[in-house]
């Protein structure tokens, strides 16, 4: 009787690790918004970070055990509201905008767009194999505007980009911008898969572990511009993708009609009803039609 109590007990833990991930995520996006009402906005953008960890291991671990379930799709919505959504919108209005009568729009509008975008994902592409998103994925969005402040207090941040970026107008446009983007069906690649059987997999195996190195070594130099770079990539893509989409399949000042002869041109709609009285004559005299 040993056995089976250890299989039950091995698939109980099975199904409940997806969850615990889950629940870790939520937690991390709770710390961040204590956090970022300290003024320890570092802290909680390093959180909403490790909040977008979990929630990458959640769905890993779901579609590995084939565990996922639609309790389980809808309580992981409603964490990335929290971590992704709310959590980014309070760091940024407590670090920028807290002087300002009206700035907390701004945060109500990305967890307005965070909120439709995960109720559209819900619907559209929940349980099913996903090679693309239709707009940019809420935890790309939340981590993009979290890592803003650390990577605002570098060195080079300072030397280089503060007179572009470091202003609470470029801030804004880059809320607007994400809240946009979130609602939009621009598409989004997702991420490759990796493993050893092909020259793919080791490319993306290898990705993954630089990936991993730089967050622990350079997390605040390279988050930030990982992301912004994710997200152009996704404008530059749906752009040249309509380009394509709307060129003519010929040109219609080289290409020529070819002319078809009169045996193969069809009949012409007024020419018909003229000749069929004829036809039906001979047809009732036994000629042939």
């Amino acid at each position: 009787m040993n056995p089976p109590r250890s299989r039950s007990g091995m698939r109980r833990a099975i199904v409940i690790l997806p969850g615990a991930f889950t629940t870790g995520n939520l937690f991390f996006g709770i710390f961040a918004i204590v956090e970022a009402t300290r003024g320890n906005f570092a802290h909680a953008s390093w959180f909403i970070l490790a909040g977008g960890v979990l929630d990458g291991l959640d769905g890993s671990a779901a579609r590995m055990t084939r565990t996922g379930t639609a309790f389980g799709a809808e309580l992981d919505s409603l964490v990335d509201a929290v971590t992704f959504g709310v959590a980014p919108a309070l760091l940024v209005y407590f670090h920028t905008f807290r002087n300002g009568e009206w700035a907390w729009l701004l945060s109500f509008l990305f967890i307005l767009a965070v909120v439709l975008r995960l109720a559209r994902f819900n619907v559209e592409q929940a349980g099913h194999a996903k090679t693309q998103f239709f707009g940019l994925p809420s935890p790309g969005a939340g981590i993009l505007i979290a890592s803003y402040y650390p990577f605002s207090q570098t060195p080079f941040f300072e030397r280089h980009l503060a007179s572009i970026l470091g202003t609470p107008l470029a801030l804004a446009v880059m809320m607007v911008g994400c809240s946009l983007l979130m609602v939009s069906h621009v598409p989004y690649p997702t991420a490759p898969r990796p493993g050893i059987r092909s020259v793919k997999g080791l490319v993306t195996m290898a990705a993954m572990l630089s990936t991993f190195a730089a967050l622990l070594y350079v997390p605040e130099y390279f988050v930030f511009p990982a992301l912004a770079v994710y997200v152009v990539s996704g404008i530059v893509r749906a752009v040249l993708i309509g380009l394509l989409e709307r060129r003519p399949e010929r040109e219609p000042l080289t290409d020529e009609v070819e002319e078809e002869d009169d045996a193969s041109r069809p009949m012409d709609d007024e020419l018909m009803p003229r000749l069929l009285p004829f036809r039906m004559r001979r047809r009732r005299r036994g000629g042939t039609p």
